[in-house]
């Protein structure tokens, strides 16, 4: 399949459970991105259209903590600490936004993560 073609069919699918789901104040989007490299976790507030929490493999606060990619091992430990960084905001219950990606390996490995570490969704 052509990268082009790969690009809009996965850009369809974004949009397409962008529609579907919203985040609130009370329950937030978690919005969960991968790269060739790098896992990205971000707590939206799509009502304010504001940004509550982020993490990332990319963050300093994590690099000490060891190697970081974009693997299932990574995801797994990325989702606890997402967890984390949600509940010192105060954020208990959200919405999973997995933006196009499908629902296995890594994206999977992230939200069993977060889900065991105590949120809800």
């Amino acid at each position: 399949m052509r990268p082009e073609k790969k690009q809009r069919l996965e850009q369809r699918r974004r949009w397409r459970i962008r529609r579907k789901i919203t985040g609130t104040a009370e329950r937030p989007r978690m919005s969960v991105r991968f790269t060739g490299r790098h896992i990205y976790v971000q707590f939206i507030d799509d009502q304010r259209g504001a940004t509550i929490a982020a993490t990332s493999t990319r963050s300093k606060l994590l690099a000490e903590k060891g190697p970081w990619k974009a693997n299932v091992d990574s995801a797994s430990k990325l989702g606890a600490i997402a967890a984390e960084v949600a509940k010192a905001n105060g954020i208990t219950k959200v919405v999973f936004d997995r933006s196009g990606a499908l629902y296995h390996g890594k994206v999977k490995a992230l939200a069993d993560a977060a889900r065991q570490a105590g949120l809800a969704f």
